[in-house]
């Protein structure tokens, strides 16, 4: 069964930020991945092929957690911050992305 090419269109809207914290800065380290926040919408293929378009990098493997928004409160009224997705994206040995140098 074959699937219909990716648009560019599409691939573009996908990837909204990396994430940058002390764990992603460890496991880019550890094991080269690299944490990206992504599209709700997004979907394991669609993450590697946004992220082999924009860096041109090999990727290996792709994984995706949804997030819990947090709940809050403003004075006596409860609200919650909006759920997201993050991406774990495993790079082929010897890739590496760097956002510190501006690429």
């Amino acid at each position: 069964m074959k699937r219909a090419p990716m648009k560019e269109e599409r691939l573009l809207q996908v990837i909204l930020a990396p994430v940058i914290s002390e764990k992603a800065t460890m496991l880019a380290d550890k094991r080269e991945q690299v944490i990206f926040r992504v599209a709700t919408t997004a979907t394991k293929p669609e993450v590697k092929a946004a992220v082999e378009l924009l860096f041109k990098v090999q990727v290996k493997a792709v994984n995706l957690l949804n997030v819990k928004g947090k709940s809050k409160r403003f004075g006596r009224f409860n609200g919650s911050r909006a759920s997201w997705k993050k991406a774990f994206v495993c790079l082929q040995p010897g890739q590496e992305l760097n956002f510190a140098a501006g690429e």
